[in-house]
């Protein structure tokens, strides 16, 4: 049954397939990795040739790094990666039941491998990974020295997933379809264009709520074929104000560095499901959040933070869209999904990582 609101307020129209609170309500897939934090020092940093802040993928000096922090630092382990960040997020804003989120990626049969999976199950996600022995399972090494946060990237095994060999299992496949919310960050459009694709298809078909994070610029600007691909079927779309400028430029050939002007731009694009409008929902950092639903655009501001207060800015973004599902899976109002993300958002940036207290406080 449908499930009307009035679309001046940003309320949204769902179809009620199941249970608000439902497990395997919401649907992620991405690169899995295991964040791995601890305190280094500089010896460590320049051994690896680290800058006290910074963020890179690993090269072939960097394979022992991951060996060695375990070895030599007192090391906290945490399921990571943007995708089951945001489903980890939307789980602890929700609370109960437990699994409410699924999450679908791929690791290596390895120590690095159980450990994720055990923080998985910690955080209450229904985590189901393809595992393979061809490369290790995929690292986030957080070398912290005072106040910065040197961040290496391995992704390894997060790059091995197959549609064949998982997402097509029936078993597998039953969970996708349980959903009525799916969720993939842009980073996954390198990996598996395919198991996107079967997922945002079916999603449109059963008009259910395909979300979609443009991620990064290198997306934008070296996957916009990908990208472009799977637009039609979106009908969230996350961003913020600088990968958002690259995705006008790159992939709607505009040059505008107004966001409103691209939200509308990124809405107004072709639809495949016309049941339901395309929301596109841009952030930018410290300033108001801007939103687009058919014509209107309307704005948010967030909530504010004394500068001393701010810890770790780098989980902020995967927080937000946490939150925001977290509205969307119980069939929120928009602006309460913004307001929910706003919240997740806060509540990290105060802390190391992306971490959160036990329960939120959030009403």
């Amino acid at each position: 049954m449908l499930k009307p609101s009035p679309l001046a307020d940003f309320s949204l129209y769902i179809y009620s397939h199941s249970l608000c609170f439902s497990p395997n309500s919401l649907f992620g897939m991405g690169n899995p990795l295991l964040d791995i934090s601890a305190v280094v020092d500089k010896d460590f940093l320049d051994k690896y040739t680290l800058k006290p802040n910074d963020q890179i993928l690993a090269e072939d000096k960097h394979k022992a790094l991951f060996e060695e922090i375990v070895k030599k630092f007192k090391v906290e382990y945490h399921a990571g990666g943007a995708t089951q960040n945001s489903i980890k997020l939307a789980q602890w804003m929700i609370q109960e039941p437990h699994n409410v989120g699924t999450f679908f990626g791929c690791i290596g049969k390895d120590k690095f491998g159980e450990i994720l999976k055990q923080k998985a199950e910690d955080a209450h996600i229904d985590a189901h990974y393809y595992e393979q022995d061809e490369e290790p399972t995929g690292t986030c090494a957080a070398c912290i020295t005072g106040d910065n946060r040197s961040l290496v990237a391995n992704l390894a095994a997060a790059n091995c997933y197959k549609k064949d060999k998982h997402l097509d299992l029936e078993e597998n496949w039953k969970l996708v379809e349980k959903a009525k919310v799916y969720y993939i960050a842009g980073f996954f459009l390198t990996v598996s264009l395919e198991s996107i694709l079967k997922v945002a298809k079916h999603a449109s078909e059963n008009n259910k709520l395909f979300c979609l994070n443009l991620s990064a610029p290198f997306i934008c600007q070296f996957f916009k074929d990908n990208l472009m691909q799977v637009m039609p079927y979106v009908d969230v779309l996350f961003g913020n104000e600088t990968v958002s400028q690259t995705f006008t430029l790159r992939s709607l050939d505009k040059r505008t560095t107004d966001i409103k002007e691209i939200a509308k731009k990124a809405q107004a694009l072709p639809k495949v499901n016309t049941k339901r409008p395309r929301i596109v929902v841009l952030t930018q950092g410290k300033d108001e959040t801007t939103m687009a639903l058919h014509d209107k655009v309307q704005t948010f501001p967030v909530l504010k933070i004394d500068p001393k207060d701010i810890v770790d800015t780098n989980g902020a973004g995967d927080a937000f869209v946490g939150g925001f599902l977290s509205g969307l899976v119980q069939e929120k109002p928009l602006n309460q999904c913004v307001k929910a993300a706003h919240y997740a958002a806060n509540v990290i940036i105060r802390r190391a990582g992306c971490t959160f207290p036990e329960k939120p406080d959030f009403k």
